[in-house]
């Protein structure tokens, strides 16, 4: 082999990712679940169904993520993350204060319920572009709250993961990468959700671009047929699942990856479950069969 070649075999060979399942384990967020069950009933089903790791929404009465603990500890369902239910009616982006200061509390009370359940992310949607505020505003002011909390997250030893999502802002993954890189913290990373960005952009150059920043997964998938724009079912739509295998590979993630989907019984759960099973192991065939 000469040694042009030998140079080229050797770099296309160091790019291409290890084969085999990604070192990722598979989390399902808390609203998946069967809500006529109790919490303890809830855990024992994402665990049967092959779950590993549970994202929960804020909860503010104590005794109530106190049984939410006891439940997931009990089924041996660690709580790896929390999803802040403030942001979105009470944006940081906000110009009124008072709505701003409703956004804070509820994220303290999510970085509270983090410590409790023994989580080391808290999701939050940074901002929101909207009529009222603009682009510059809602990543100036965004910031500046942030900032406010990072003491907080750095005493509990808890990372604020900014997630991507439908709220006009961070709209190319430059701009989510300055935006985090911005804070210069090591308690502000991304929170990357793969189908939400098929509207505008492609997962598996997010990914790569995002790169180390990215602390946690969403998996979803996203179609738009005949002028018609719905989530559906993993394998069901338009990501290129393969590509996002590979580009996960790449950036050597290795941090749990969470389906934010509708939920079903325990049937729909463990298909679910298969699904993630298949992109972690390469991304080919998807949504297979259901009894596979």
């Amino acid at each position: 082999m000469r040694r042009r070649d030998f140079l080229a075999f050797s770099a296309a060979a160091a790019a291409a990712p290890a084969a085999g399942r990604l070192p990722v384990k598979k989390g399902v967020y808390w609203g998946m679940l069967p809500g006529k069950l109790d919490y303890a009933e809830r855990c024992r089903l994402a665990r049967e169904a092959g779950f590993e790791v549970l994202e929960v929404g804020t909860v503010e009465d104590p005794k109530e993520a106190a049984e939410i603990k006891k439940a997931a500890d009990a089924a041996g369902l660690p709580i790896h993350s929390v999803m802040n239910q403030a942001h979105w009616k009470y944006p940081l982006s906000s110009a009124d204060p008072a709505v701003v200061e409703r956004s804070i509390e509820g994220m303290r009370t999510s970085l509270e319920n983090a410590r409790l359940w023994g989580a080391d992310v808290v999701l939050l949607v940074p901002a929101v572009v909207n009529a009222e505020t603009g682009y510059r505003e809602a990543w100036e002011r965004s910031q500046r709250q942030i900032r406010r909390l990072l003491p907080l997250a750095e005493k509990y030893k808890v990372t604020i993961a900014v997630e991507n999502v439908w709220n006009k802002f961070l709209l190319s993954p430059l701009e989510f990468a300055r935006y985090v890189d911005e804070f210069a913290s090591p308690w502000v990373r991304a929170y990357f959700d793969v189908g939400n960005v098929l509207l505008f952009g492609f997962p598996e150059d997010w990914i790569r671009t995002l790169g180390k920043r990215i602390v946690r997964l969403h998996f979803k998938d996203f179609r738009f047929r005949k002028r018609v724009a719905e989530f559906v079912n993993l394998g069901e739509g338009d990501v290129n699942w393969p590509a996002v295998y590979r580009s996960l590979a790449e950036i050597g993630y290795r941090g749990p990856a969470t389906v934010e989907l509708p939920g079903g019984d325990a049937e729909y759960l463990r298909d679910v479950s298969r699904r993630v099973d298949r992109i972690l192991e390469g991304g080919q065939n998807v949504s297979g069969s259901a009894g596979a």
